[in-house]
């Protein structure tokens, strides 16, 4: 792999992160992940049945785990406890699973993170040996303590989650670039191609995204359309951009040996 996303010590070729929910049924979820490329998928362990309920349709028969790699989520948990219990469910789901998404909520309308117990959590979770992928607020103190606990990548918000509403503060996500010495990736807020490619231009290592994808008119073509997003922003930012200019006296074509 050339150009490769490492996390926790090991390489993928794709830098889109797909969530599992709010798709139609199981099927449409692997026609649209496998469309997307993605070869991380994060999955709610509160809402998503991987072996919880013997009886139901399990993502694990869509998604084998032969083919993917699972990123179990703490989603809907309130408090750094609840959290850190999820998680340490999924590990003994996926037969001793390190990687995870840590995800501490402060809100039940906007989803916001509570950073306060999300630092809690992901001491504790660190401790206990995962390797934590952390959903945080774009604030960049706060993604430099995460980092120094020890987080495997931080996933700073563009703007609430399942809002599609971009990237609000492309600064501030700036200032997390600039300083963070593990993987970036613009987890929540993600609506169309053209976000995600800009995320990637700003210097993201990726993108983690699932109601962009999910609740699109047609999911699997939106799922395509995002692999090449991203792929196009990442190849933006390694070719690095012209420099911005309010006007040029340069022009496009030459201006010598002009014909006539």
């Amino acid at each position: 792999m050339a150009d490769p996303l490492v996390i926790a010590g090991r390489a993928f070729r794709s830098r889109l992160l797909v969530g599992t929910g709010k798709y139609r049924d199981f099927g449409q979820t692997r026609e649209a992940i496998v469309a997307s490329g993605a070869e991380i998928v994060t999955v709610a362990i509160r809402r998503t049945n991987i072996g919880q309920d013997a009886g139901a349709p399990s993502l694990l028969d869509a998604l084998p785990p032969t083919e993917f790699t699972y990123l179990p989520n703490s989603a809907g948990c309130y408090n750094a406890e609840d959290a850190v219990r999820t998680l340490k469910l999924a590990r003994e789901l996926l037969d001793g699973h390190r990687l995870c998404k840590l995800e501490v909520l402060g809100d039940k309308d906007s989803l916001y993170p509570d950073v306060r117990q999300t630092i809690a959590a992901a001491g504790t979770l660190v401790h206990d040996g995962f390797d934590v992928m952390v959903y945080t607020s774009d604030d960049p103190i706060v993604a430099r303590e995460l980092e120094a606990i020890g987080c495997v990548a931080i996933m700073p918000l563009a703007s609430l989650i399942g809002s599609g509403m971009g990237i609000l503060n492309p600064w501030n996500l700036g200032l997390i670039l600039e300083h963070a010495k593990v993987p970036v990736l613009v987890d929540a807020g993600v609506g169309t191609a053209s976000d995600a490619a800009v995320a990637m231009e700003l210097g993201c290592a990726g993108v983690l995204m699932n109601t962009a994808i999910a609740l699109a008119r047609e999911p699997v073509r939106m799922a395509r359309a995002m692999k090449l997003a991203v792929e196009a922003g990442r190849e933006a930012f390694l070719a690095g951009r012209m420099p911005r200019k309010l006007y040029s006296g340069s022009p496009s074509s030459p201006t010598s040996g002009v014909i006539g």
